[in-house]
């Protein structure tokens, strides 16, 4: 549990530096918001819903940690000083003095909406940012469910975070300018990563590309036209690609891409959005890709 702080505190200046981080959820990607905040020297304090949860959270970014000096990538020292700044929590009440919080919970955007309004009435510094980690939900919507929409940004990273250098930060028609700057600079200079800036639609930029191919792919297995290793064998040989579309839809979770597919699905209404039959089947299963195991290849868990 994170120290209790009592009284008003100061609002952030655009020129204060971002050093007091949340992080809700210690999944994949937020364990690896979380892992790269504290390797820049940000304190960070990561909610998530069970403390079960929370202890799974700490393993998987000790281990990434790990190997990361095992590596060569990192000194002891700097894998325990990133440890010492981690601070783990099921109390969203922990995170009312930071000065911006990353949501980084599942993609259901009703979910998202109720924890945006709790989140306004926890964080009392009233210039704090606070950032979706969505990967299609327009940004404008969840703004909303708070009094504060002009803090509210997209900070859209990609998996595995530690690895991945990009960030996708997208603002909503309420979204201040001086909000969208204070997260670049935090993401570009403190974090390191390179941003691009996307207008507030389902899919952003990255999506709205990625997803149509991944489901193209899928629906060339379900036809029987080709098998999962065809497609990725010639996609990587063929194309240059690193990765074959249906080992990255395995590798994104196959439940993330329904997710998303039926959120750009929601909003265009094109139908190559709509996420296809075997896809759906997959999922209702228990088949996420390399996260549970099985996807459209099985995995060493």
């Amino acid at each position: 549990m994170t120290d209790t702080v009592s009284g008003p505190l100061p609002p952030t200046s655009l020129e204060e530096p971002v050093e007091r981080i949340g992080v809700i959820g210690c999944g994949l990607m937020g364990s690896g918001i979380a892992e790269v905040s504290a390797l820049a020297g940000c304190q960070v304090t990561v909610v998530a819903s069970r403390p079960a949860s929370a202890e799974r959270g700490r393993d998987r970014i000790t281990a990434s940690l790990d190997r990361g000096v095992r590596k060569g990538r990192l000194s002891r020292e700097q894998r325990d000083a990133a440890l010492r700044r981690l601070a783990f929590t099921t109390d969203l009440d922990d995170l009312r003095d930071r000065q911006l919080v990353v949501e980084s919970i599942r993609e259901h955007e009703q979910e998202k909406l109720e924890l945006f309004a709790a989140l306004d009435r926890v964080v009392k510094d009233p210039a704090a940012i606070l950032a979706t980690n969505t990967s299609s939900l327009p940004i404008s919507r969840i703004g909303r469910a708070t009094t504060r929409p002009g803090q509210v940004i997209g900070t859209h990273f990609f998996s595995p975070v530690p690895a991945m250098p990009l960030v996708e930060l997208i603002s909503s028609l309420d979204t201040e300018e001086t909000v969208h700057e204070q997260a670049r600079r935090f993401a570009e200079d403190v974090l390191g990563k390179q941003v691009i800036r996307s207008g507030d639609r389902s899919g952003f930029v990255i999506n709205a590309l990625l997803i149509p191919y991944l489901l193209s792919a899928v629906r060339m297995v379900e036809s029987g036209f080709a098998t999962p290793e065809v497609i990725d064998r010639g996609m990587v040989l063929g194309c240059s690609h690193p990765l074959g579309p249906l080992k990255l839809a395995d590798l994104v979770g196959l439940d993330t891409v329904v997710d998303v597919a039926t959120a750009l699905y929601q909003e265009f209404k094109e139908p190559l959005y709509a996420p296809p039959p075997l896809l759906m089947r997959m999922v209702e299963t228990g088949r996420h890709g390399r996260k549970s195991g099985q996807g459209f290849y099985a995995y060493d868990t």
